[in-house]
C-alpha cells in the first residue's frame, strides 16, 4: 500500500506506531531502522525506491510551506532534517499497512531487551494516553497467552483495564479497587459495543454490571444449590453521560446548569419550567439512530429508563431514589416506541435538577460536582400473563438487617422487602400496602402474629405493565389475574376467615379475591431464602461494606419442583455508622423524666443535648379533612428545618413520614428534615394492627446516609413509653420562629426544651444490642 492509496479511516493504523514510539524518544530511531530492514527485505518496497519516496515528499512539503526557490532558501542541515522527518513517517505508514502490528511488538521488545537485559515483557505505549483501539487490541492480545505467559504481564493487562474502566464506567477509586479484579477486556468490550454516544456509563450500570462479575467468579454451592445456574441480569443498553452534555447544547439548556447554587425557593420555583423545556428537546441524528436500533432489537418487549449519573451508587452516598427512572411498554408502532423512548430520557435527564437530588448533593458537599447523567435501558424482567406483564416477584434486599422486631434475628444475615409484580412496591412507600419484611436469619418469623395482622398488612395492589393499554399500571390484587401464576401456592394463601390456609397443589383453583400474598411456601420450600442470603454474604465481602440489591425473581413451578431465578437489577454500597464506643441504657431515669422509649427495630448510637422537639400530634393530624392542610404542615417542617440548622433538634410524628400517601403521615423529602439528628415515627395502633414504618425504603436509607437515627415508637406496647403530656403541656415555640405559620401551631409544636425544663436538655440513647431506646431529661 501507498500512502496516496491510504483511506482517512484506516489512519489510526499510523497513529497506533507514532503514539508507542513516542515512548522510546532514544530508542526510536533504532527501532525505525530495524522496520525498514523488514520492509527491504520483505520485499515490500526497496531502498531505492523508499529513498526516492522521501525525496519525493520533501520536496512536496517544502513546496507546501511556501518555499519559491528550495535550492537556495533551506541550508543543508535543514534539509537533512526535513528528510529524516519523512523518511520517519514513511516508515510507520509502510510498515503499519503492509506487515502485523505484532511484529512491530517483537521489534520494540527485541529493542529494548537489548539496552536492559532481563527484561522479559515492555509495554510499548502509555496506557492513560493511548487510543482506545490499542488499548483493547494490546489488552485482547494478553488476555488470549497461555496462564504462564499471562501471568508475566498480569501487571500490564491489570493497567489497561483500569484506565478502559475509568474511561468508560466509573473513575471512583474505590469502585476501580474491586472493579479491576473482576473485568476483562472482553467484558470491557461487550459494554462499549452496547453503548450508544461518548461517556461513562454511570454508577447504577456500574454496580449491576460490578456486582454480576464478582457473582460470577465467586459464587459456589448452598447445600445441593449452585448458586450461579440461578442468578442472570437484565439485557441491557447505555446512554453514555457526555450524550447529556450533547443534549443540553444542542438544546440550548446550559443555562440551567447553575440552577444548584439557587436559593431553595428559587430551585422550587423554577424547576417545573426546566422539565417543560427539557422534555420538548430533541437529541443529536446518531443518538437517535442507536434509539432506534436498539428497539429494532428488543422488538415489542417492555423497557425501562433507568436513570444512571456519575454520582449515583457512589460509595457512601447512595441517591437511592433521586432521580427518576421510566417504564416504556413498548405496545406501539416502532415511531411511537421511540418517541416515547425519547420522552423517558428526557424526564430522567430533567431530574438531574429536580430539588430534591439538588439539596441531597448540597448537604453532602457534593454540589461543586460536575454531575452528567448516564442512561440504563434494560429489557424489563417478568412474563406476560393475560394482557399484563410482570415479573413474579420482585424487591430489595439488605446485607444488614436494619431492625429486628424479634431477639432471635441476627442483623449480619440479612433483610428483605418483598413484593409481587414490579419492585416499585419495595422500595417506596405507597397507600395502605405492605411488602413481606423478611429477616433472612429467620424467614418465617414475621412482625405480625394474628391472621387479621397478615391480612391487614400484606400486599394488596400489584405494579405491573398493561400491554393492552400501553401503560404502566396498578391494580388490586384481584385483578392481576394471578390465576395464570403456575407457582402461585408458593406466594399467597387463602383466606378462611380465621385462619389462612396453604394452596393445596390439584385443588381447585382458587380466585384471586380469596388470597392473601403471603409467600410463606416460597420461604420454606424454595431456595429463595438461601440463595439471596448467599448473593448478599459474597457482595459484602467483595464491597468491604453492607450493600443493598434490588432484584426480581422468575418463578416456574414444574412438578415436583420449582425453578428460580433471580435477576439482579442493581447494587449499591451502604452508608454504615462507625460507633466508636458502647452505649449503655441508663436504668436510674425517673419516670416523670422518660419522654419516651422504644423496643423494637432500634438503631445504635445518641443524640446528645438535643434543644428542640419538633412534634406533629398523630391524633390531630389523623382528624385532618384537608389534604392541603396536611400538604402546608410538610412545608413548614421544611421551613423549621432550615430555620433551626445548627441546633440539635429532633421529629416527632405520625408514622409514615415521606409517603406518598398523606394521610399516612408528614409529607417531607430529604430536603425538608436533612438537618435533624433523629426522626421518630409514631405508630399509633390501629384497630388490631399498627402502621409500617419506613425501614428499609429509599426515605429511610436518606435518614442513614445523613447520619438521622430512624425509631419507631409503639405507644401502648408493653413496656412502650410515651408521655403525651409533656408534649401536649409545653409552651409552642413555632410563633417566635416562624411568625407567618403560627396559624399551623395547632398541629405542629416546637418545644424548646432548656426554655420548658429551667435549662435542663434532652438525651437520646440507643442500644440495638439491647433493642432499647430511651429519651431523657438529663
Amino acid at each position: 500500500m501507498t500512502p496516496e492509496s491510504s483511506q482517512s479511516a484506516e489512519y489510526p493504523k499510523v497513529l497506533r506506531i507514532y503514539l508507542e514510539l513516542r515512548q522510546y524518544p532514544i530508542l526510536a530511531q533504532p527501532i525505525r531502522e530495524q522496520m525498514r530492514e523488514e520492509l527491504f527485505s520483505r520485499g515490500i518496497i526497496t531502498p531505492d525506491q523508499f529513498e526516492a519516496e522521501v525525496e519525493q515528499q520533501a520536496i512536496k512539503t517544502q513546496t507546501m510551506e511556501g518555499l519559491t526557490n528550495p535550492l537556495y532558501e533551506e541550508s543543508a542541515s535543514v534539509w537533512a532534517e526535513r528528510m529524516r522527518i519523512i523518511r520517519e513517517r514513511l516508515t510507520d505508514f509502510y510498515f503499519a499497512y503492509n506487515l502485523p502490528h505484532e511484529l512491530f511488538e517483537e521489534i520494540v521488545q527485541r529493542t529494548v531487551r537489548r539496552r536492559r537485559p532481563g527484561q522479559e515483557v515492555v509495554l510499548t505505549f502509555n496506557p492513560e494516553l493511548a487510543p482506545w483501539d490499542i488499548l483493547f487490541a494490546q489488552g485482547e492480545q494478553y488476555e488470549a497467552l497461555p496462564p504462564d505467559q499471562r501471568a508475566a504481564v498480569r501487571h500490564h493487562l491489570q493497567e489497561i483495564i483500569v484506565v478502559l474502566i475509568k474511561g468508560m464506567i466509573s473513575d471512583q477509586l474505590a469502585f476501580i479497587g474491586i472493579a479491576k479484579e473482576f473485568f476483562t477486556v472482553a467484558d470491557l468490550q461487550q459494554i462499549l459495543n452496547r453503548r450508544i454516544g461518548r461517556g461513562k456509563i454511570g454508577g447504577k450500570a456500574a454496580g449491576m454490571l460490578l456486582a454480576w462479575k464478582i457473582l460470577q467468579r465467586e459464587a459456589g454451592r448452598v447445600g445441593g444449590l449452585d448458586v450461579r445456574e440461578h442468578l442472570t441480569i437484565p439485557e441491557s443498553y447505555f446512554v453514555g453521560a457526555d450524550v447529556f452534555y450533547d443534549f443540553l447544547l444542542l438544546n440550548g439548556l446550559y443555562d440551567f446548569m447553575n440552577q444548584k447554587y439557587r436559593e431553595r425557593h428559587e430551585i422550587e420555583a423554577g424547576y417545573p419550567q426546566i422539565v417543560e423545556a427539557y422534555s420538548a428537546g430533541r437529541f443529536p441524528p446518531p443518538i437517535v439512530r442507536g434509539l432506534r436500533q436498539i428497539l429494532e432489537e428488543v422488538g415489542d418487549a417492555p423497557l425501562i429508563v433507568r436513570s444512571s449519573s456519575l454520582l449515583e451508587d457512589n460509595f457512601g452516598f447512595a441517591f437511592s431514589g433521586k432521580y427518576d427512572s421510566y417504564f416504556c411498554p413498548n405496545q406501539g408502532t416502532l415511531e411511537e416506541n421511540l418517541d416515547a423512548l425519547q420522552s423517558a430520557i428526557r424526564r430522567v435527564y430533567a431530574s438531574v435538577l429536580n430539588p430534591n437530588a439538588l439539596f441531597y448533593r448540597r448537604q453532602h458537599g457534593l454540589l461543586d460536582y460536575d454531575e452528567r447523567m448516564a442512561i440504563l435501558l434494560q429489557k424489563v424482567e417478568g412474563q406476560r400473563r393475560g394482557d399484563f406483564y410482570y415479573p413474579t416477584l420482585a424487591g430489595v434486599a439488605f446485607s444488614r438487617n436494619p431492625h429486628r422486631w424479634n431477639p432471635r434475628i441476627r442483623a449480619e444475615d440479612g433483610f428483605v422487602r418483598l413484593v409481587l409484580g414490579f419492585g416499585t412496591r419495595a422500595v417506596e412507600r405507597v397507600a395502605n400496602d405492605y411488602p413481606r419484611m423478611i429477616a433472612l436469619s429467620h424467614p418465617t418469623l414475621r412482625p405480625e402474629s394474628t391472621p387479621e395482622q397478615i391480612k391487614q398488612y400484606s400486599q394488596h395492589f400489584v405494579d405491573l405493565i398493561s400491554l393492552e393499554e400501553n401503560a404502566f399500571k396498578t391494580l388490586p390484587i384481584g385483578d392481576a389475574e394471578l390465576e395464570r401464576i403456575n407457582s402461585l401456592r408458593y406466594l399467597a394463601s387463602v383466606d378462611q376467615g380465621d385462619y389462612l390456609q396453604p394452596i393445596v397443589a390439584g385443588r381447585s383453583p382458587v380466585s384471586s379475591g380469596g388470597l392473601v400474598l403471603t409467600f410463606d411456601e416460597l420461604l420454606r420450600k424454595t431456595t429463595f431464602v438461601p440463595l439471596l442470603r448467599e448473593v448478599l454474604k459474597i457482595l459484602e465481602t467483595h464491597y468491604r461494606r453492607p450493600v443493598d440489591v434490588e432484584f426480581a425473581v422468575d418463578l416456574t413451578y414444574d412438578y415436583p419442583s420449582v425453578d428460580l431465578k433471580l435477576a439482579l437489577l442493581q447494587c449499591r454500597p451502604l452508608s454504615r455508622r462507625a460507633e466508636s464506643r458502647r452505649f449503655q441504657i441508663p436504668t436510674d431515669i425517673p419516670e416523670r423524666d422518660i419522654l419516651f422509649t422504644a423496643s423494637q427495630m432500634v438503631p445504635h448510637g445518641a443524640v446528645r443535648k438535643i434543644e428542640y422537639v419538633v412534634y406533629v400530634d398523630p391524633v390531630k393530624y389523623a382528624r385532618l379533612a384537608s389534604n392541603s392542610t396536611r400538604f402546608e404542615l410538610g412545608r413548614v417542617i421544611g421551613r423549621l428545618n432550615r430555620r433551626l440548622e445548627g441546633h440539635t433538634f429532633i421529629l416527632l410524628g405520625p408514622g409514615r413520614w415521606g409517603s406518598s400517601s398523606i394521610e399516612l403521615g408528614v409529607r417531607v423529602t430529604y430536603a425538608d428534615i436533612f438537618n435533624c439528628r433523629a426522626l421518630i415515627e409514631i405508630a399509633m395502633p390501629q384497630g388490631d394492627g399498627r402502621p409500617e414504618v419506613s425501614h428499609g425504603t429509599h426515605f429511610f436509607q436518606d435518614l442513614v446516609e445523613a447520619n438521622i437515627y430512624p425509631l419507631a415508637l409503639y405507644p401502648g406496647e408493653p413496656g412502650v413509653v410515651f408521655n403525651a403530656e409533656f408534649l401536649d403541656r409545653a409552651p409552642n415555640a413555632l410563633a417566635e420562629l416562624l411568625p407567618d405559620d403560627a396559624h399551623r401551631g395547632e398541629y405542629i409544636k416546637v418545644i424548646s426544651v432548656p426554655a420548658v425544663t429551667g435549662g435542663r436538655h434532652l438525651h437520646l440513647v440507643m442500644n440495638t444490642d439491647q433493642e432499647r431506646a430511651i429519651a431523657y431529661l438529663e
